[in-house]
């Protein structure tokens, strides 16, 4: 055990390292200058000079790095070039629109995915189980901003039952949680998609084992046995693949917080990319990296 612990620490350390050499690199390579995006067009040569030495920008890449991944170390990412606060305050400030989305989204893809796969197994060979494949098919097939886009069209647009967007905050809950369901929603139907096949496959294996075939000559119910005996032990699987589909529900608020204009992580990284602010790309996406490689 304790080797096993010691090579994923090692695995982990090396990812995450991996991770920002290439985010750093990628960033730097990428044309524009976060000199000239903060200063505008028609700043001139001096100023743009002046505001790249004051950034630290005409340090060779080498050492910026080194001292980017020393201060991060402990904690410390810089500040941001278009905001000009600490970059851990924009994070602290936005973390909780990402959690409650990434969190409401996950359990909304168990309770989907649950309830198709178990219901799928249960009437193999039927309708019930080709519909709910053809679910799974559709879900992994459509993007996710797509998705979304008929969602709004649909419950914002034509029933104006749900707001299409934004987040007035938190100081009118109901509101709040209105706001939340279409993005839920949106990033629950597209991953519980895979969860629901695995579902059912981890099910069905265990309906055909010797214990499920004697507690049904024993005359227990239907129910009883889906949920008493099929769904525990076949748990293993899907809760592995619920661990890695956390990591791909919090990636996948990117897009939908995009999509939904929330004030999230997710669309602050949009932002920081778009306006070159280097220092908040380079903590959010090891930020996004360090979720992904815990939760695998």
């Amino acid at each position: 055990m304790a080797y096993f612990l010691f090579r994923r620490t090692i695995g982990f350390i090396f990812t995450l390292f991996t991770v920002s050499v290439v985010v750093f690199a990628v960033m730097n390579v990428l044309p524009g200058d976060p000199a000239l995006t903060i200063l505008g067009l028609e700043a001139s040569d001096d100023a743009i000079d002046a505001l790249r030495k004051k950034l630290g920008l005409n340090e060779p890449i080498l050492k910026r790095y080194f001292y980017w991944i020393i201060n991060a170390l402990i904690g410390d990412f810089g500040q941001s070039h278009s905001c000009g606060v600490p970059v851990s305050g924009l994070i602290s400030e936005r973390l909780s629109m990402t959690v409650a989305l990434a969190v409401s989204g996950m359990v909304l893809t168990i309770i989907i995915a649950l309830t198709l796969g178990i219901g799928a197994a249960a009437n193999h060979r039927k309708f019930g189980d080709w519909g709910v494949m053809f679910f799974s098919q559709l879900g992994i097939a459509i993007p996710a901003f797509w998705l979304s886009i008929l969602l709004v069209i649909l419950f914002a647009v034509k029933l104006r039952w749900l707001p299409p967007g934004g987040f007035p905050g938190w100081d009118d809950p109901i509101i709040a949680v209105k706001s939340l369901i279409l993005p839920t929603v949106a990033l629950a139907l597209v991953q519980s998609a895979v969860l629901a096949r695995v579902t059912r496959s981890s099910a069905l294996e265990v309906m055909r084992l010797d214990y499920i075939r004697t507690a049904k000559a024993s005359g227990f119910s239907r129910r009883r046995i889906l949920w008493r005996h099929v769904l525990p032990n076949a748990l293993v699987p899907i809760v592995t693949i619920v661990g890695m589909q956390f990591a791909a529900v919090v990636t996948g608020t990117i897009v939908i917080e995009n999509v939904f204009y929330l004030p999230g992580l997710g669309r602050l990284i949009f932002q920081s990319i778009a306006n070159r602010d280097l220092p908040t790309v380079y903590a959010l996406v090891m930020l996004f990296a360090v979720i992904v490689v815990t939760a695998n």
